[in-house]
Protein backbone atom coordinates (compact mmCIF):
# COMPACT_ATOMS: atom_id res chain seq x y z
CA UNK A 1 0.00 0.00 0.00
CA UNK A 2 1.64 3.38 -1.14
CA UNK A 3 0.93 5.82 2.02
CA UNK A 4 0.92 9.37 0.43
CA UNK A 5 -1.96 10.72 0.99
CA UNK A 6 -3.76 7.91 2.73
CA UNK A 7 -5.48 9.33 5.68
CA UNK A 8 -3.66 7.87 9.25
CA UNK A 9 -5.67 7.62 12.47
CA UNK A 10 -2.44 7.02 15.33
CA UNK A 11 -3.63 6.01 18.94
CA UNK A 12 -0.96 7.26 21.95
CA UNK A 13 0.46 9.80 19.35
CA UNK A 14 1.91 11.53 22.38
CA UNK A 15 4.43 8.42 23.33
CA UNK A 16 7.91 8.54 22.45
CA UNK A 17 6.83 5.61 19.40
CA UNK A 18 3.62 7.33 18.64
CA UNK A 19 5.37 10.23 17.81
CA UNK A 20 8.01 8.86 15.98
CA UNK A 21 5.32 7.13 14.15
CA UNK A 22 3.75 10.04 13.30
CA UNK A 23 6.22 12.04 11.96
CA UNK A 24 7.61 9.04 9.71
CA UNK A 25 3.77 9.02 8.57
CA UNK A 26 3.53 12.77 7.89
CA UNK A 27 7.57 12.67 6.09
CA UNK A 28 6.18 10.09 3.78
CA UNK A 29 2.86 11.85 2.84
CA UNK A 30 0.29 10.47 5.07
CA UNK A 31 -2.57 12.62 5.81
CA UNK A 32 -2.86 12.66 9.96
CA UNK A 33 -5.31 12.36 12.75
CA UNK A 34 -3.39 11.91 15.96
CA UNK A 35 -5.43 10.67 19.15
CA UNK A 36 -4.13 10.84 22.87
CA UNK A 37 -4.91 12.20 26.77
CA UNK A 38 -2.49 14.68 26.94
CA UNK A 39 -4.11 18.26 25.32
CA UNK A 40 -1.04 20.36 25.21
CA UNK A 41 1.47 18.03 23.51
CA UNK A 42 -1.14 16.83 21.70
CA UNK A 43 -1.66 20.15 20.31
CA UNK A 44 1.34 21.03 19.92
CA UNK A 45 2.46 17.62 17.56
CA UNK A 46 -0.35 18.60 15.69
CA UNK A 47 0.36 21.58 14.77
CA UNK A 48 3.94 20.75 14.05
CA UNK A 49 2.76 18.06 11.90
CA UNK A 50 -0.36 19.38 9.91
CA UNK A 51 -2.33 17.12 11.58
CA UNK A 52 -5.59 17.11 12.91
CA UNK A 53 -5.93 16.20 16.67
CA UNK A 54 -8.27 14.39 19.07
CA UNK A 55 -8.24 14.09 22.77
CA UNK A 56 -9.52 10.87 23.90
CA UNK A 57 -9.08 8.29 26.90
CA UNK A 58 -9.71 4.72 25.24
CA UNK A 59 -10.64 3.72 28.70
CA UNK A 60 -14.03 5.25 28.06
CA UNK A 61 -16.08 3.58 25.69
CA UNK A 62 -18.63 6.59 25.19
CA UNK A 63 -15.15 8.24 24.02
CA UNK A 64 -13.67 5.58 22.24
CA UNK A 65 -17.24 6.03 19.62
CA UNK A 66 -16.78 9.54 19.83
CA UNK A 67 -13.11 9.29 18.43
CA UNK A 68 -13.93 7.39 15.76
CA UNK A 69 -16.89 9.65 14.51
CA UNK A 70 -15.01 12.45 14.58
CA UNK A 71 -12.30 11.18 12.90
CA UNK A 72 -14.35 10.72 9.74
CA UNK A 73 -12.72 8.85 6.53
CA UNK A 74 -10.00 6.52 8.12
CA UNK A 75 -7.49 4.79 5.25
CA UNK A 76 -4.85 3.65 7.96
CA UNK A 77 -5.44 2.75 11.85
CA UNK A 78 -2.23 2.31 14.04
CA UNK A 79 -3.54 1.01 17.22
CA UNK A 80 -0.68 2.05 19.03
CA UNK A 81 -1.57 3.34 22.66
CA UNK A 82 -1.28 0.85 25.66
CA UNK A 83 -0.97 1.19 29.65
CA UNK A 84 1.92 -0.67 31.04
CA UNK A 85 0.18 -2.65 33.44
CA UNK A 86 3.89 -3.90 34.68
CA UNK A 87 3.67 -5.94 38.27
CA UNK A 88 2.36 -9.31 39.91
CA UNK A 89 -0.98 -9.41 39.35
CA UNK A 90 -1.71 -9.28 43.04
CA UNK A 91 -0.64 -5.89 43.22
CA UNK A 92 -3.78 -4.31 40.68
CA UNK A 93 -6.95 -3.51 41.85
CA UNK A 94 -9.87 -5.13 40.07
CA UNK A 95 -10.33 -1.51 38.60
CA UNK A 96 -6.65 -1.50 37.74
CA UNK A 97 -6.87 -4.53 35.84
CA UNK A 98 -10.04 -3.73 33.88
CA UNK A 99 -8.64 -0.67 32.77
CA UNK A 100 -5.38 -2.33 30.93
CA UNK A 101 -7.91 -4.66 29.60
CA UNK A 102 -10.17 -1.40 28.62
CA UNK A 103 -6.83 0.26 26.81
CA UNK A 104 -4.77 -2.52 25.63
CA UNK A 105 -6.99 -5.02 24.09
CA UNK A 106 -10.77 -3.76 24.03
CA UNK A 107 -9.83 -0.51 22.33
CA UNK A 108 -7.77 -1.44 19.39
CA UNK A 109 -10.35 -4.21 18.97
CA UNK A 110 -13.17 -1.79 18.90
CA UNK A 111 -11.30 0.82 16.93
CA UNK A 112 -10.65 -2.05 14.29
CA UNK A 113 -14.55 -3.43 13.97
CA UNK A 114 -15.65 0.46 14.10
CA UNK A 115 -12.98 1.59 11.24
CA UNK A 116 -13.24 -2.29 9.21
CA UNK A 117 -15.91 -1.94 7.46
CA UNK A 118 -15.68 1.19 5.00
CA UNK A 119 -12.32 -0.03 4.47
CA UNK A 120 -13.82 -3.33 3.35
CA UNK A 121 -16.31 -1.57 1.15
CA UNK A 122 -14.06 0.50 -0.23
CA UNK A 123 -11.47 -2.53 -0.67
CA UNK A 124 -8.75 -0.93 0.53
CA UNK A 125 -6.57 0.13 4.29
CA UNK A 126 -4.49 -1.48 7.16
CA UNK A 127 -4.85 -1.96 10.41
CA UNK A 128 -2.00 -1.92 12.60
CA UNK A 129 -1.63 -2.81 16.24
CA UNK A 130 1.50 -1.98 18.17
CA UNK A 131 1.55 -5.27 20.60
CA UNK A 132 5.10 -6.13 22.42
CA UNK A 133 7.28 -8.96 22.71
CA UNK A 134 5.61 -9.69 25.76
CA UNK A 135 2.70 -10.68 23.54
CA UNK A 136 5.11 -13.44 22.59
CA UNK A 137 7.21 -14.15 25.86
CA UNK A 138 5.64 -14.38 29.37
CA UNK A 139 8.34 -13.10 32.13
CA UNK A 140 7.66 -12.30 35.99
CA UNK A 141 5.66 -9.21 36.54
CA UNK A 142 4.48 -9.12 33.10
CA UNK A 143 0.89 -11.80 33.45
CA UNK A 144 -1.60 -8.58 33.23
CA UNK A 145 0.22 -6.53 30.55
CA UNK A 146 1.01 -9.97 28.15
CA UNK A 147 -2.22 -11.36 28.51
CA UNK A 148 -3.50 -8.32 26.47
CA UNK A 149 -0.43 -8.86 24.39
CA UNK A 150 -1.07 -11.84 23.47
CA UNK A 151 -4.41 -10.98 22.70
CA UNK A 152 -3.75 -8.76 20.81
CA UNK A 153 -1.81 -10.96 18.51
CA UNK A 154 -4.51 -13.45 18.59
CA UNK A 155 -6.97 -11.15 17.38
CA UNK A 156 -4.74 -8.91 14.99
CA UNK A 157 -3.70 -12.54 13.44
CA UNK A 158 -7.81 -14.17 13.57
CA UNK A 159 -8.43 -10.69 11.65
CA UNK A 160 -5.55 -10.58 8.95
CA UNK A 161 -7.27 -14.03 7.80
CA UNK A 162 -11.06 -12.46 8.09
CA UNK A 163 -10.12 -9.79 5.86
CA UNK A 164 -7.57 -12.03 3.32
CA UNK A 165 -7.89 -10.96 -0.16
CA UNK A 166 -10.20 -7.99 1.00
CA UNK A 167 -7.94 -5.24 0.00
CA UNK A 168 -7.24 -4.76 3.36
CA UNK A 169 -3.99 -5.47 5.29
CA UNK A 170 -3.48 -6.46 8.88
CA UNK A 171 -0.08 -6.17 10.94
CA UNK A 172 1.25 -6.82 14.61
CA UNK A 173 4.57 -5.15 15.19
CA UNK A 174 6.36 -6.53 18.62
CA UNK A 175 8.89 -4.08 19.77
CA UNK A 176 11.39 -5.46 22.52
CA UNK A 177 13.07 -2.24 24.75
CA UNK A 178 13.03 0.83 23.32
CA UNK A 179 15.16 3.22 24.21
CA UNK A 180 15.25 6.88 24.47
CA UNK A 181 11.16 7.51 24.82
CA UNK A 182 8.21 5.45 26.19
CA UNK A 183 8.01 3.04 29.20
CA UNK A 184 11.21 1.07 29.64
CA UNK A 185 13.48 4.08 28.93
CA UNK A 186 11.27 5.80 31.93
CA UNK A 187 12.06 3.51 34.12
CA UNK A 188 15.33 4.43 33.84
CA UNK A 189 16.08 -0.21 34.20
CA UNK A 190 19.86 -1.28 33.44
CA UNK A 191 19.24 -4.10 31.27
CA UNK A 192 21.78 -7.45 31.89
CA UNK A 193 24.40 -7.80 29.56
CA UNK A 194 23.76 -8.99 26.02
CA UNK A 195 20.25 -7.90 26.30
CA UNK A 196 20.00 -4.91 23.34
CA UNK A 197 17.68 -2.63 22.86
CA UNK A 198 15.72 -0.50 19.66
CA UNK A 199 15.12 3.00 19.35
CA UNK A 200 11.37 4.42 18.79
CA UNK A 201 12.41 5.73 15.17
CA UNK A 202 12.73 1.61 14.15
CA UNK A 203 9.53 0.70 15.20
CA UNK A 204 8.11 3.35 13.36
CA UNK A 205 10.00 1.97 10.41
CA UNK A 206 8.47 -0.98 11.09
CA UNK A 207 5.55 0.13 11.01
CA UNK A 208 5.49 1.66 7.59
CA UNK A 209 7.20 -1.01 6.35
CA UNK A 210 4.39 -3.87 7.64
CA UNK A 211 1.61 -1.13 5.80
CA UNK A 212 3.80 -0.69 2.53
CA UNK A 213 4.58 -4.96 2.57
CA UNK A 214 1.22 -5.84 4.00
CA UNK A 215 3.47 -7.65 6.55
CA UNK A 216 1.38 -10.01 8.88
CA UNK A 217 4.10 -9.82 12.02
CA UNK A 218 7.35 -8.07 12.48
CA UNK A 219 9.26 -8.05 15.04
CA UNK A 220 11.71 -4.74 16.48
CA UNK A 221 14.68 -6.36 18.53
CA UNK A 222 17.79 -7.60 18.54
CA UNK A 223 18.19 -11.14 17.06
CA UNK A 224 18.80 -12.93 20.07
CA UNK A 225 15.61 -11.61 21.45
CA UNK A 226 13.87 -12.16 18.35
CA UNK A 227 15.27 -16.19 18.22
CA UNK A 228 14.38 -16.50 22.26
CA UNK A 229 10.86 -15.20 21.21
CA UNK A 230 10.05 -17.94 18.53
CA UNK A 231 11.79 -20.19 20.92
CA UNK A 232 9.16 -19.57 23.92
CA UNK A 233 6.37 -20.82 21.75
CA UNK A 234 8.30 -24.37 21.43
CA UNK A 235 9.61 -24.89 24.75
CA UNK A 236 7.98 -22.04 27.10
CA UNK A 237 9.02 -23.48 30.70
CA UNK A 238 13.30 -23.33 29.14
CA UNK A 239 13.09 -19.69 27.94
CA UNK A 240 11.42 -18.75 31.23
CA UNK A 241 14.32 -20.56 33.39
CA UNK A 242 16.84 -18.91 30.54
CA UNK A 243 15.25 -15.60 31.64
CA UNK A 244 15.55 -16.03 35.11
CA UNK A 245 19.31 -16.75 34.74
CA UNK A 246 19.81 -13.22 33.12
CA UNK A 247 17.88 -11.51 35.78
CA UNK A 248 14.43 -11.03 34.10
CA UNK A 249 12.95 -11.17 37.54
CA UNK A 250 15.51 -8.31 39.25
CA UNK A 251 14.16 -6.68 35.77
CA UNK A 252 10.58 -6.89 36.19
CA UNK A 253 10.89 -5.84 39.72
CA UNK A 254 12.82 -2.40 38.86
CA UNK A 255 10.51 -1.83 36.12
CA UNK A 256 7.54 -2.65 38.02
CA UNK A 257 8.58 -0.21 40.46
CA UNK A 258 9.93 2.36 38.96
CA UNK A 259 7.65 5.92 37.76
CA UNK A 260 7.18 4.27 34.24
CA UNK A 261 3.51 3.29 34.93
CA UNK A 262 2.77 6.51 32.67
CA UNK A 263 0.57 5.28 29.32
CA UNK A 264 1.25 6.34 25.24
CA UNK A 265 -2.47 7.06 25.71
Amino acid sequence: MNITGQSFLITGATGGIGEAIARLAAARGAKLVLSGRQADLLDALGKELDARTIVCDLADRTDLERLVKEAGDIDVLIANAALPADGPLLGFEPGDVDRALEVNLRAPVMLARLLAPAMNERGRGHLVFVSSLAGKVATSGSSLYSATKFGLRGFASGLRQDLHASGVGVSTVFPGFIRDAGMFAQSGVKLPRGVGTRSPQEVATAVIRAIEEDRGEIDVAPINMRLASALAGLAPELIARGARLAGSDAVAKKIAGSEAHKSRR
